[in-house]
């Protein structure tokens, strides 16, 4: 079978010419109850090394964090790894980098996303107030599927307001629809909703009545 990139003609089999960027191979949104194939996930892309993204100034109050991590990923075999903090818009990433990292991140990134729901429910075990909630990354893995899922919000608010009708979008993990809620949070145009049972439970994007 063949498929079209860039205006042109590809047929099976042919490599994917060097350089194209990470978007071109993320989801998108479907107008079809059935939606659009699922990317394949595996593992962390590789064209843009978060080893450049600089870490950010550590705050005292997540060095009990910080150390809890260092424990689990020694259990896990992890102790050859560098443990950077990043704050990010979406929240406060505790980035793992080292060599080894792909069974920490799991197929379609749902090890990591495991470990993230237990990770943080340790850390805010009987806390009831100002409770901190921490994303455990893998090279920036998470990183870079949060900037292509705010990409894809932006896209399909286009796409509702144009053709004013819903759209679903593809199967996500929990998180991963976390993200893309929040980017279309504050839409005076759109609002978004979740449906299904997991694992195949997506969000979908309405038009705002007017």
């Amino acid at each position: 079978m063949d498929d079209y990139e860039g205006g042109r003609r590809r047929a099976h089999g042919q490599r994917r010419r060097a350089g194209r960027t990470l978007e071109k191979r993320g989801p998108a949104p479907s107008g079809g109850a059935g939606g659009e194939r699922r990317p394949r996930r595996s593992g962390p892309p590789r064209d843009r090394p978060m080893a450049d993204v600089a870490p950010s100034p550590e705050p005292e109050a997540a060095k009990p964090a910080r150390a809890l991590l260092e424990e689990i990923l020694a259990k896990m075999g992890l102790d050859d790894v560098e443990i950077v903090y990043i704050a990010r818009s979406e929240g406060e990433y505790f980035e793992v980098r080292g060599p080894r990292l792909a069974s920490l991140i799991g197929r379609e990134g749902k090890t990591l996303e495991a470990l993230n729901l237990i990770y943080n429910n340790i850390i805010n075990a009987g806390v009831r107030n100002n409770r901190r909630y921490y994303t455990i990354d893998a090279e920036g893995y998470r990183a870079r599927r949060a900037d292509q899922l705010k990409t894809l919000a932006l896209a399909t608010l286009e796409r509702v307001v144009r053709e004013n009708k819903p759209i679903k979008l593809e199967p996500m993990l929990p998180s991963e629809r976390k993200i893309v809620h929040l980017a279309l949070a504050d839409s005076p145009f759109v609002r978004t909703e979740s449906e299904g049972v997991e694992p195949e439970r997506r969000l979908v994007v309405f038009p705002k009545e007017a």
